[in-house]
């Protein structure tokens, strides 16, 4: 009898096991539903938001606030390049973090990021921390997903949603954002009545030279076009005392100066970057290792040739009216 109540006992709990788990695949199969209904009606209010007559950055703001409502997620910006600077197209943010949200492409923790066009996760792991890209700032985002967005394998910004709790973002399902992110970059393409792509020069507009966002797109179908390229980037160590000591615009003068120098002397054929400020890099392709130490000498010698004259707009004297750029660092390099 005992036995027999036992068995029973155990039947009935297996029942209700089995009958949990049914129950559970039900909830989950709903909520994958539900999300797909919600992904639909998030892609219905887009079309219809493209469709009002209202203008292009009202309607990128417009699909920022449909993200933010159907998504339930409480920071939400969109930032695009527009070949001169990074401008934040729409965001919840209050408008004193903006700066920072402008600049999160500099950031190391999203440079891996927007070279592979993958997205990146980030969370703080206990209170008193904060996200590598806040400087000053505590308590607004404790947790982050960054989305770089390309068209036409070209970059021309990034999507980044934030919460203001750890580990918000944990068990979320990425290819839901995956499919915002693309209606996202769709909105884009169909709302900029200048063609976004056209928009991104991808030139520095002082020197005339190819801008670092050039190598997440044109740039690297070039270098891809190799088996082997090397990578050298110079930068010029004494900017800063030059900008001191003779003023802002003899310092741009200099660095118009060296972008000539080096543009006179380079193939068509190699990729001749402005990085970043006083930073250059020069891409090779189909070169030996010798050949670029020998260039990079030569170029290494001319611009330590090149004489310091004070621009017109520089009024202040300086004690050295003259002087040769000896701070001039070496580049290194790397084969890829």
């Amino acid at each position: 009898m005992i036995i027999a109540i036992i068995i029973l006992l155990v039947g009935i709990i297996v029942f209700l096991m089995l009958y949990n788990m049914s129950v559970h695949k039900k909830i989950d199969t709903f909520n994958n539903l539900n999300q797909k209904i919600v992904s639909l009606n998030v892609l219905q209010e887009f079309m219809d938001t493209i469709s009002e007559e209202k203008s292009p950055d009202e309607k990128i703001n417009k699909i920022n606030e449909i993200l933010i409502e159907k998504y339930d997620i409480k920071y939400s910006t969109i930032v695009v390049y527009d070949g001169a600077e990074y401008m934040i197209k729409a965001t919840n943010v209050e408008e004193k973090h903006w700066d920072t949200l402008k600049k999160l492409h500099t950031e190391e923790i999203f440079k891996d990021s927007i070279e592979t066009a993958t997205p990146k996760y980030i969370t703080v792991e206990k209170e008193g921390e904060r996200l590598p890209y806040q400087k000053m700032e505590f308590g607004r985002a404790k947790s982050a997903m960054f989305f770089p967005l390309y068209i036409d394998n070209i970059y021309i910004g990034y999507w980044i949603i934030e919460s203001g709790k750890p580990h918000d973002f944990d068990n979320i399902d990425t290819t839901i954002l995956e499919v915002v992110k693309n209606n996202i970059i769709s909105v884009i393409k169909t709302i900029d009545k200048q063609n976004v792509i056209e928009k991104i020069v991808r030139d520095d507009k002082f020197t005339g030279l190819k801008s670092e966002e050039y190598l997440y797109g044109e740039g690297k179908r070039k270098i891809d076009q190799y088996d082997t390229s090397a990578v050298c980037m110079f930068k010029i160590m004494n900017i800063v005392d030059i900008n001191e000591n003779f003023g802002r615009h003899t310092g741009n003068q200099i660095i118009a100066k060296i972008s000539d120098v080096v543009r006179q002397n380079i193939s068509s054929e190699y990729v001749f970057v402005r990085y970043m400020g006083p930073k250059f890099v020069i891409i090779f392709s189909g070169i030996d290792v010798n050949g670029i130490t020998r260039f990079m000498t030569e170029i290494k010698n001319n611009i330590e040739s090149i004489k310091l004259e004070q621009a017109e707009e520089d009024v202040y004297e300086a004690e050295e009216p003259r002087r040769s750029i000896t701070n001039y660092k070496y580049c290194s390099y790397d084969l890829l």
